[in-house]
């Protein structure tokens, strides 16, 4: 697409929520190049907001074109960001299936737009977040994707629809046996609820969730629903549902509050447009069709079959990879010699077996930190011909299209 974003343009986007490295705008505007699109913006330290930079002759390091060898488009890019992209677009898409992945294409933007958007938004950024980063103004380029939150082009035109972003996590215990005995807890509780504790230790939440992932990964309808039903409870950064793009609830650039009557109550008055229930039953009903069209769409075998190409675990990986840097193993001196024998045959195996090992290990920690979409729209009424997805709710007689998309985050 040969078009530059400048200072005029930036009005045209919204904040839509951020996370750790890139900031995510929507587009308000009438070009139809970007209509039903949205658009992520890399961020830069606040502090370094001032630091000139020159690019690189390769965005990757000598190790790192080692590693993706494979994958000619990889190697010789210019950029880390543009790497990013075309991991995706030649790794991640193909192993997660076109439908549910979007690589997006890259926008040359000017910095009087990027100036402009860090200015427009910063005032709906969450505190914590303004302190530690900004836009990051070195950009010549930010990466447009399908908005997911949205139906279709003409979705306003042809009737309400709702979607739902779930940060879904791991979805498996390690089986590893390279798990050494220090950490053998990781083979009993899940790395959420790790963290989780972690985080209410560190004052960053103040209860924890109660969402399991091994329930969402279950195959199992019931306990997928009593997933969505816990990540409703309590959604911190984790569950956010939107109407027709703008949000209704959850949390935008941070964690939200755990969901109490109010909130439920607003949720509740806001579902009215689109489920068709009694008063205090359309949540129980919307969280029952996401459930429904998560279990459907298979996406979820999909997301915990790239998950569990992770096979040794970090400590087995980690071996691997100081093979791979021909660096001296720092873990293996610091163990006895009954337990370097446990790591001994993942140090003789060969280069093109440590590099699978580093490649899956990356690959599935991608698909770990990535965002569900699932966007519903009511049928029309005697439209059998959908190219999308649908779901008989029963308890409302409802039938809705679906579709499901991915965000992965670098």
């Amino acid at each position: 697409m040969e078009i530059t974003l400048r200072e005029k343009d930036a009005d045209d986007w919204v904040y839509r929520g951020e996370g750790a490295a890139n900031l995510v705008l929507a587009y308000i505007g009438s070009s139809p190049s970007f209509i039903g699109k949205v658009m992520r913006i890399r961020k830069g330290p606040r502090n370094d907001s001032l630091i000139e930079t020159t690019p690189s002759p390769s965005s990757l390091t000598a190790h790192e074109r080692l590693l993706w060898k494979d994958v000619d488009e990889i190697i010789s890019s210019s950029d880390h960001e543009l790497a990013s992209q075309l991991f995706v677009l030649h790794v991640m898409k193909p192993l997660l299936g076109s439908q549910f992945v979007d690589a997006g294409m890259h926008v040359q933007v000017s910095t009087g737009f990027l100036k402009s958007v860090e200015k427009n938004v910063i005032c709906q950024r969450p505190a914590w977040r303004v302190d530690t980063a900004q836009v990051d103004m070195h950009c010549d380029y930010v990466l447009i994707m399908s908005d997911h939150s949205l139906f279709a082009r003409d979705n306003l035109a042809s009737g309400p629809c709702i979607s739902v972003e779930i940060k879904p996590k791991c979805g498996f215990r390690p089986v590893s046996r390279f798990v050494s005995e220090e950490t053998a807890i990781k083979k009993r509780i899940t790395r959420f609820e790790m963290h989780q504790s972690l985080k209410l230790h560190q004052e960053e939440i103040s209860l924890l969730s109660e969402y399991n992932p091994l329930d969402l990964f279950s195959g199992s309808i019931e306990r997928i629903h009593k997933a969505i039903k816990d990540l409703f409870t309590t959604p911190q950064n984790n569950f956010r549902v939107f109407m027709n793009g703008s949000l209704i609830f959850g949390g935008l650039g941070g964690g939200a509050e755990d969901t109490n009557f109010c909130i439920a109550k607003a949720f509740e008055g806001a579902l009215k447009s689109i489920i068709e229930a009694d008063d205090g039953l359309c949540t129980e009903n919307f969280l029952t069709l996401v459930a429904e069209a998560a279990h459907k769409s298979g996406v979820l075998d999909r997301l915990l079959e790239v998950q569990k190409l992770d096979d040794v675990d970090i400590e087995g990986a980690i071996h691997a990879y100081y093979d791979i840097t021909r660096q001296q193993c720092m873990v293996c001196t610091k163990l006895n010699e009954d337990q370097t024998k446990i790591y001994a045959p993942l140090h003789s195996a060969s280069l093109d077996e440590s590099l699978r090992i580093v490649k899956d290990y990356l690959i599935a920690a991608t698909v770990k930190d990535c965002s569900l979409m699932i966007c519903f729209r009511p049928s029309k009424k005697g439209d059998s011909g959908s190219l999308f997805n649908n779901v008989y709710l029963e308890s409302t007689k409802q039938t809705f299209d679906f579709k499901v998309g991915s965000a992965l985050h670098f």
